[in-house]
């Protein structure tokens, strides 16, 4: 026996999940199917960080539509809180990118120029600091950073704690979450019928594709495009320590429960999650050399996950030309953009359009022929 939905939203990581509460917080009927845990989630790799530093170069659309979301966060912060009981442990106190060479350091402030130096950017309030004032700052710092860039709306949150507030949320909106759904088939007439592997079927008025790496396969059945990549990235995670970071740095953070997070490595390697012990000892090495204190913690996890890419690295945001009522929404920045996929997005997709800071997003950008 099916169900008919105003909307499905097919894929619950992060994206889906910000999407699915947003549009149930309309007055729509929303149903999120989820293949579960055993697909790439790129959910379950996320760094946590609330960033807007250096994003943005090449595309202006991107770095507003990032700083609109991370302006946007106290107020989702404060809002799963209400409507959970969980703290997602928003700290929004500014955070840094440092350099361990001049090379290192001639690049930072070449990105913060470039992004913020776009027509149509509004620009982001940072400094360029030199070694000392960046130990003078991060008290914990080793003499090896040359330097470094800080902006004061950076911030970071408890990675495991949102992403339980963020289905909580879904759930008490009324959202109808069915794990372990993967879509084989849809197909249109009168609305969608989303065949789920190994039987049943749902159906619904309008669907949202958040699958990640899976919108690849999905886009195309309702005239869409998604042409997404697997990018590796690894992690390590320490033992609990005593606080002494107290802002995140872009590779390097303490959690609030007091684990140093150390990640950011960028591997092409298909589909493959397999940890990559060398880029791990790099990883490593570069956190002790920021922050010596490092070296006495133990590791206590260390995995790897894949991001979701499209050629340029921006996100794809579509509606169907030929599919009435078929959107997409692809990105790799899923905890930075929560915000503004529930508070703007989300609406707007609820009445059947894209906001107009998303129409830069769409997939035809990347079709377009480079010149001779």
């Amino acid at each position: 026996m099916s169900a008919f939905f105003d909307f499905a939203v097919i894929g619950g990581g992060l994206v889906g999940a910000a999407l699915a509460r947003g549009m149930a917080r309309e007055g729509l009927s929303v149903c999120v199917l989820d293949e579960g845990d055993v697909a790439y989630r790129a959910s379950r790799g996320n760094f946590a960080l609330v960033w807007l530093q250096s994003k943005g170069i090449n595309m202006p659309a991107y770095a507003n539509w990032t700083r609109r979301s991370v302006e946007l966060w106290p107020a989702y912060a404060a809002g799963l809180l209400n409507e959970t009981g969980i703290d997602v442990s928003l700290q929004q106190d500014g955070g840094f990118h440092l350099a361990l060479s001049d090379i290192e350091m001639e690049r930072l402030i070449a990105v913060a120029e470039g992004v913020n130096g776009q027509p149509g950017v509004k620009p982001y309030p940072y400094s360029v600091l030199d070694g000392d004032e960046v130990r003078r700052r991060l008290p914990g710092a080793g003499p090896a950073i040359v330097g470094g860039t800080y902006s004061p709306l950076d911030g970071h949150v408890n990675a495991l704690r949102l992403y339980r507030a963020m289905h909580k949320a879904l759930i008490a909106a009324g959202v109808d979450y069915r794990p372990g759904s993967r879509v084989a088939r849809i197909s249109h007439a009168g609305g969608f019928s989303l065949s789920i592997d190994g039987g049943g079927e749902v159906r619904a008025k309008r669907i949202v594709l958040t699958a990640g790496l899976d919108n690849a396969r999905l886009a195309p059945m309702v005239g869409l495009s998604a042409p997404v990549r697997p990018q590796r990235g690894n992690i390590i995670v320490t033992e609990k320590a005593a606080p002494f970071l107290k802002m995140p740095v872009q590779t390097v953070r303490q959690t609030d429960e007091g684990s140093v997070m150390i990640g950011d490595s960028q591997e092409e390697a298909g589909l493959s999650e397999d940890i990559n012990s060398g880029i791990m000892g790099v990883m490593a090495d570069r956190a002790i050399r920021m922050f010596p204190a490092i070296a006495d913690l133990n590791i206590v996890r260390m995995w790897a996950c894949l991001r979701v890419l499209s050629p340029d690295g921006f996100p794809i945001y579509d509606q169907s030309k030929t599919h009435p009522g078929a959107f997409l929404a692809t990105c790799h920045s899923g905890v930075t953009l929560a915000a503004v996929h529930a508070a703007v997005l989300a609406p707007h997709i609820a009445r059947g359009t894209l906001p107009e800071e998303a129409q830069a997003f769409h997939a035809g950008r990347l079709h377009v022929p480079k010149a001779a």
